[in-house]
């Protein structure tokens, strides 16, 4: 064997975890497991390293990220593991899919005991999850009505066509001339629609001839909204701060008076939240910021705890209750499954207080960050526990912070060259927050 590690439990799994031995089919992995007392060991050992997997990923697999090279085999709440034993903070959590953290013992004892019933139906018939998956989404967030997809893009799709349809038959719009306004720098996805409407040319190059209908403005700036809206226009769809751009915060104001436009134009506002929704912010919604009510919400993500991809569409039934049998669906789009495991996601969420731990350690962890004396450092900027530091140019991009940060046992991404983005799991506590910033401020004083 190649490489043998261990840990103890209080390293990151827990006394009431129970583990099983086991050896894979091609006897690339043994793991030894047994049930563990707080200071028990887990070893694990594979006869394959690092390098080897990458090869094997590089050579089989399509070239269309570039991920850190590291390769992680089992996690637990903020921390993960890679094939050689190494543990790291998770400061992505998957793009804050995994907001309850890593293997959450609820989500997964839903998952487990659904799994065992029933996984799949269609939405030929009905299951005893969809309906209670409704009422406790609508009873969280307001909405009246909420239709489940599988990713954030299907959702936008899908609320994309939603705001079609109400255009034509309540606003009156000519049919096929309607038009959704989106921000510059927007990312909603990557379907040929979607980026259809992308300011990025890495999304675009290639990939055309592109879906007509949408109008792009300036980010950030209300009047330009104002400006491009027109007799057809159905829609404005935005993000409330755009997290792939690279945790891009708006003007203050700036959402009251899009929704304020929205509202005096007849026009449907659409808040993408599929990233800083379901708590990541400091607020269930970043919306909440600015108390804007979006007509149509899209969530995805930490909708299912990063153990199962559900998103939705969220409206009121007048918007909503528009689509009928046939015109819009999916076969695996609120599966018993998804639904069981969102359901268990959210009660995560409200019992655990993840909003008010966001909003707590997100202060506590932007004021920390902002107080590092970086001469690599343009702007710390945020909300709740969704932060990016934007370097200065001279600093020749954030990706060697990154790898650095990596070295030091904390893992977080670059996002448009210049800015790290954290975002760790919203279970996270200070004293691990304490642990990982004298790693980050010597990350960001290096050379």
């Amino acid at each position: 064997m190649k490489s043998c590690a261990w840990h103890r439990a209080g390293s990151g799994l827990t006394a009431r975890t129970v583990f099983w031995g086991r050896h894979d089919i091609n006897q690339n992995i043994i793991l030894l497991y047994g049930n563990m007392p707080p200071d028990s060991v887990v070893i694990y050992c594979t006869n394959m390293n690092t390098q080897e997997y990458i090869e094997l990923e590089e050579h089989y697999g399509a070239h269309n990220y570039h991920p850190l090279n590291v390769v992680l085999t089992h996690a637990q709440g903020v921390w993960v593991y890679d094939v050689e034993g190494n543990r790291y903070l998770d400061c992505l959590s998957a793009y804050s899919a995994v907001n309850q953290g890593h293997v959450h013992p609820e989500i997964l004892k839903a998952l487990q005991e659904q799994a065992a019933k029933l996984t799949l139906t269609s939405r030929a018939f009905r299951n005893d999850q969809l309906p209670l998956f409704y009422k406790e989404l609508s009873e969280m967030t307001g909405y009246g009505m909420s239709l489940p997809m599988n990713s954030g893009a299907e959702a936008v799709e899908s609320a994309i066509k939603l705001a079609r349809k109400w255009a034509y038959q309540v606003k009156g719009v000519p049919r096929y001339q309607a038009e959704i306004i989106t921000c510059e720098n927007n990312f909603h996805g990557r379907t040929v629609s979607i980026v259809s409407f992308s300011t990025e040319p890495l999304y675009r190059d290639d990939f055309g001839p592109f879906t007509p209908g949408f109008v792009v403005v300036p980010y950030g700036d209300a009047e330009a909204i104002a400006r491009a809206i027109t007799p057809n226009t159905a829609a404005v769809m935005l993000e409330p701060i755009q997290g792939e751009a690279g945790v891009i915060i708006p003007p203050a104001g700036y959402l009251q008076k899009v929704a304020q436009i929205c509202h005096d134009n007849n026009v449907l506002l659409i808040a993408d939240e599929i990233q800083t929704g379901l708590g990541r912010t400091g607020r269930l919604f970043a919306c909440e910021y600015e108390g804007v009510r979006a007509d149509i919400m899209v969530i995805g993500k930490a909708l299912a705890g990063g153990f199962y991809p559900v998103s939705a569409v969220l409206a009121d039934a007048d918007i909503l209750g528009l689509f009928t049998p046939g015109e819009h669906g999916s076969t695996f789009g609120g599966n018993p499954l998804g639904m069981a495991v969102a359901r268990a996601a959210l009660r995560v969420i409200r019992e655990e207080g993840l909003v008010e731990n966001a909003d707590r350690l997100g202060t506590y962890f932007q004021e920390q960050l902002a107080e590092i004396p970086s001469p690599h450092v343009k702007e710390v900027r945020g909300k709740g526990l969704l932060i990016g530091v934007e370097l200065h140019e001279s600093a020749k991009g954030a990706r060697r912070f990154c790898e650095a940060l990596a070295e030091r046992g904390i893992l977080a991404k670059e996002t448009h060259q210049h800015v790290i983005r954290f975002a760790p799991p919203l279970v996270i506590d200070q004293a691990t927050l304490d642990w990982a910033l004298p790693r980050i401020r010597e990350v960001l004083t290096m050379k």
